[in-house]
């Protein structure tokens, strides 16, 4: 038994320090020197010599190559002869092999020690990440991009999840969730889950990141589930607690410096709502669990501390409410009890809206209801029309926990927890959608074509259905050809409308690429490049991580033309979208990787937006059919008759004929086994179909 040197200092203690006490560990596998300041614990290995020689491909040795094990400091050179012996242990498998204008190699080491041959090939071109200004098109240039749309899932920079006990088994993966926004000057701030700060924009397209991090310890998910608000010209904001955390606040939020406005929070507020009443009062809400109701109280702006009772404000009723069931169809009542999390409140012409979400945040029916009051502590009462965000269906799936804000033109808007869940259940996005309050009061969100191109905030648009650009989807099931693949990730994947399926290439390198064929020219509005994260190595915020790709258009799948450069982009877009400057005309699409920020170049979605010009929109859906289940009025079987020239549909219901705010998109299917109705409310249905030349009329909407 040898000792293995870990480093020169170490090898020069053991073979100088001969007096040095030495001492074993209970198991043998360690050896502990004592030094003058610290303890230096060293592993004993066993050990062997590799010997070998290194040639050229036609067996001429080659002197002074460097023989080395990967990511180690053992190393040697070869003689005249090309010859080496090198020191090693049981875990030193991969030679690797070095010499000036050959090929860097790998070689593997097995039972033979004492006659390796290592044969080197002569160096090939090697690519190196591009050190260009991206090339301006017609199509899109990069100085010059003032886009007037958006596209679910929002495109910022999602963090990746710190080393913790949610990674460490499935991997690496970015989330963010819980998410609320506020209006800080004329830019719209995004709070969410674990991102060491937050983000900002302008338009509701473009994002930037501004880090404001108040981590203690590495694995910390940082502020969960965030509150602020904006009083004059400073911003306040803490996250969830049970144990009591800091109110920070700042008058240059986007600079990352705050101060505490107190040290430690009062009460136990896991996911709170900090909401400031135009009469100065300020109120806490607050409460996640699955057997305990949410909260409000008003608290003191000087401390935070409560000044009025605790009350008790909302409390789920599955029983009653079909769409706050447990399950990812509302399907089980059996495993655990629904959660209800997130309040959020909002004020509109004199009435508290107060928003929670249920009944879990891994589920696709994931959403946010609404209770109404005259009062800020309530009593509330429950809206007819329930729930106020949801979207069961599309690639984007789930609308809960959120908030609700009014951007600088008075309109209003929700962002949302939207479900990914693959790697881990709280692996997720964020979506952004139109909200309203009609004639009566009621508050909800458009969801429809909530993982379209919608109009963003530069649009003067009161109704939120009319946010809808209208350009129909044209890639779904689209073929798909692409440069590898690793294990059995499919490229049909790309094109399935589903972001929770993914294909990933062998590698991360330059030369991986997808092709996309429309099967017949159309016209191309817009493009949303959906990445996933395979094989990454990235855990937490890192300020280097970026996408860099082009984009080429081809009539013949031969000749291409260049129509997106992001070669020389540094921004982090794990859901790029990008709204064309001018229509494109193309049948096949090539994306081509130039850089990954983690990863095999890896794509759960490359969604192409515009119109065939060529085809009719589809007819109106003729045959739904809507069967209340008689035991349980929660539940409907939804069924309607093909539509030719349909890829898909939208279900709209709601509480009146001229109240159908929800939608629910079904694509491969003729029917839909709806689970989330409440059960004392009368609901009237209707349907259209969605097609590569628009939509269809509305069908007949029936009771």
């Amino acid at each position: 038994m040898n000792l293995n040197p870990i480093s020169t200092a170490i090898t020069l203690l053991i073979a100088f320090s001969a007096a040095t006490p030495l001492s074993a560990s209970a198991d043998n596998e360690i050896k502990v020197v004592k030094g003058q300041v610290s303890d230096y614990y060293i592993p004993v290995v066993k050990e062997h010599l590799i010997k070998g020689k290194v040639t050229d491909r036609n067996g001429q040795p080659l002197e002074g190559a460097t023989v080395m094990f990967f990511a180690s400091p053992i190393h040697c050179n070869t003689d005249s002869d090309g010859r080496f012996s090198l020191k090693a242990v049981d875990s030193d498998t991969l030679l690797y092999v070095y010499y000036p204008g050959m090929q860097l190699t790998n070689h593997p080491v097995g039972s033979d020690f004492e006659n390796v041959t290592v044969v080197l090939d002569k160096a090939q071109p090697r690519q190196s990440l591009p050190r260009r200004k991206a090339i301006a098109t017609e199509w899109y240039d990069p100085d010059n991009y003032n886009p007037k749309t958006f596209c679910n899932p929002i495109n910022i920079s999602y963090n990746f999840e710190p080393f913790n006990n949610n990674s460490t088994t499935g991997g690496s993966f970015r989330s963010s969730a819980d998410p609320m926004a506020l209006m800080y000057g004329d830019e719209t701030f995004l709070f969410s889950t674990n991102q060491d700060g937050f983000h900002y924009s302008k338009n509701l397209t473009d994002w930037e990141f501004a880090r404001a991090s108040f981590k203690r310890r590495p694995a910390d998910d940082d502020q969960c589930a965030p509150a602020a608000y904006v009083s004059g010209d400073t911003l306040f904001y803490t996250g969830s607690t049970y144990e009591g955390l800091p109110v920070w606040y700042s008058t240059d939020p986007k600079s990352g410096k705050f101060k505490r406005a107190i040290d430690r929070n009062a009460l136990p507020s896991w996911d709170p709502c900090l909401f400031l009443d135009d009469d100065g009062k300020l109120y806490l809400y607050y409460g996640s669990s699955n057997e305990y109701p949410l909260k409000a109280v008003q608290i003191s702006r000087e401390d935070f501390f409560p000044v009025s009772k605790i009350h008790d404000v909302i409390a789920l009723h599955p029983r009653e409410h079909g769409w706050e069931r447990f399950g990812m169809n509302n399907d089980d009542e059996v495993t655990l009890a629904p959660f209800t999390e997130g309040a959020y409140m909002n004020k509109h012409n004199g009435r508290y809206y107060l928003q929670y979400g249920a009944p879990g945040t891994e589920f696709k029916v994931y959403a946010d209801g609404v209770y109404v009051s005259d009062n800020p502590l309530g009593p509330f009462t429950y809206q007819r029309h329930n729930p106020m965000s949801y979207k069961p269906g599309g690639f984007v799936q789930g609308s809960g926990h959120g908030g609700t804000f009014e951007d600088a033109q008075g309109h209003w808007w929700h962002v949302s927890t939207c479900m990914l869940s693959l790697k881990y259940k709280f692996e997720r996005r964020i979506g952004l959608y139109p909200v309203g309050f009609d004639n009566d009061g009621i508050m909800y969100s458009s969801a429809a074509f909530g993982d379209y191109p919608n109009f963003n905030s530069t649009a003067d648009i009161d109704n939120p259905s009319d946010r809808f650009a209208g350009w129909m989807l044209l890639s779904k099931d689209k073929p798909v050809e692409v440069s590898s693949t690793d294990s059995t990730l499919t490229s049909s994947a790309i094109t399935d409308e589903s972001m929770r399926t993914y294909w990933a290439a062998k590698t991360s390198s330059p030369d991986e690429w997808v092709i996309l064929d429309l099967e017949k020219p159309k016209e191309i509005m817009a493009i949303q490049i959906n990445y996933y994260d395979h094989k990454a190595n990235q855990f937490d915020r890192a300020d280097d991580l970026y996408h860099q790709y082009r984009v080429y258009a081809s009539d013949n799948g031969n000749d291409w033309q260049l129509i997106i450069d992001k070669s020389d982009n540094d921004r982090d877009v794990p859901h790029d979208y990008i709204e064309l400057a001018k229509p494109l005309n193309a049948r096949y699409l090539k994306l081509e990787n130039i850089h990954m920020p983690a990863g095999n170049f890896c794509l759960s979605g490359f969604r192409i937006f515009g119109t065939d010009n060529d085809i009719p929109a589809p007819e109106a859906v003729k045959g739904l059919t809507v069967k209340r289940d008689k035991a349980d009025s929660r539940n409907a079987m939804i069924s309607w008759k093909a539509s030719p020239r349909a890829y898909g549909y939208n279900i709209y219901y709601g509480i009146a004929p001229d109240k159908l705010y929800n939608a629910i998109t079904v694509y491969d299917a003729l029917d839909y086994d709806m689970r989330g109705l409440d059960a004392d409310t009368p609901y009237y249905f209707a349907i259209e179909a969605l097609g590569e030349g628009g939509r269809s009329p509305l069908s007949k909407t029936i009771k």
